[in-house]
This record gives structure tokens, C-alpha cells and sequence, in this order.
């Protein structure tokens, strides 16, 4: 799981080719706390097809605006730097967020 931020998201998660998931979290954000073991072994499970990354809006609430992330949680899914799928707030269940990764993980 790599941890990205102002400086590395573009070219970790915008210019990387493939399928790229995104962890938007923030400090006080108990769901997201809550959320991060999950998406940690997803990465395990996943992460030969799937790049995983996690952003911490706290630190880059522009970045976050920019794309769009205006609730959190968010996990979302990029391929070939756009976002293809996201899962906002309380459809972002540790569920769902293995379906939406199995689903892109099949394609890879």
C-alpha cells in the first residue's frame, strides 16, 4: 500500500498505467479508520494486478476538490489516470469495496 500526497499523486495515480485504487481517508474520520485494515488486505490479496495508494485529503484538500471527493470515505478505482468507478461515504462498506476491486482485478 503506498501512501501518496500532493507531490507523488500524479504520477503514482494520474500518469501510472493500469488499474490504480485510491484510498481517500482523512485524520478525524472514523470511517475511514474503520475502512483502512480492509482496503491493507485487499492490497495483500489483489496487489499483483491492482496498484493500491491511499491519500490523506487532511493534507490535500485541494487535490481531494480537484477529484472530486467532497465526502469520505472514498475508494476509488483509475485506469490509465481517470477515474473509472468510485464508492462514496456509506456505499463504501469493506463489501463492497471487494467487489468493486475483484471486478477491475478480473479485467487487469
Amino acid at each position: 500500500m503506498l501512501e501518496v500526497d500532493k507531490k507523488t499523486f500524479e504520477p503514482e495515480v494520474l500518469q501510472a498505467e493500469g488499474y490504480v485504487l485510491v484510498d481517500f481517508f482523512g485524520d478525524g474520520c472514523v470511517p475511514c479508520q474503520a475502512l483502512m485494515p480492509h482496503v491493507h488486505a485487499y492490497a495483500d490479496k489483489y496487489g499483483d494486478k491492482i496498484k493500491f495508494t491511499s491519500l490523506n485529503t487532511t493534507k490535500a484538500r485541494r487535490l481531494a476538490i480537484g477529484q472530486k471527493i467532497l465526502g469520505l470515505p472514498v475508494i476509488a478505482i483509475y485506469k490509465d489516470g481517470e477515474k473509472v468507478e468510485e464508492l462514496v461515504k456509506d456505499d463504501a462498506t469493506p463489501e463492497a469495496v471487494e467487489e468493486m476491486v475483484k471486478k477491475y482485478y478480473a479485467m487487469a
